[in-house]
């Protein structure tokens, strides 16, 4: 990989590191935050490659609230599992209430 893809995906691990417990944020909310709001898959390809650097990635899923990611978790349901454990609710896939949970990385910068 290019240096610049893995600089991106440091950025974007970082940005991950601050979701707060029992929130979940969007790819597109965090390559909006980093200056590259077209770059929500290249989001998703961070997260998938995140394992093992501390990055909570079950919190980032699509902008519906989708868990698109979960395929890339060991176990059939680990990302839902570990979404519900910190309290938020999951019904086919899909965060509830994602207003209400939803973490905006912008607010980093208050």
């Amino acid at each position: 990989m290019k240096a610049e893809t893995l600089n991106f995906f440091d950025r974007v691990y970082a940005v991950a590191k601050q979701i707060p417990y029992g929130r979940v944020t969007s790819y597109g909310a965090i390559a909006k935050y980093l200056g590259a709001s077209r770059s929500a898959r290249m989001v998703g390809y961070a997260m998938n490659g995140s394992g093992g650097k501390d990055v909570p990635a079950h919190r980032v899923v699509n902008r519906k609230g989708l868990l698109t990611g979960k395929h890339h978790f060991d176990g059939t349901n680990l990302m839902q599992q570990l979404l519900e454990s910190e309290g938020i609710v999951v019904i086919n896939n899909q965060i509830q209430d994602l207003d209400k949970v939803f973490w905006d990385p912008f607010s980093l910068q208050n």
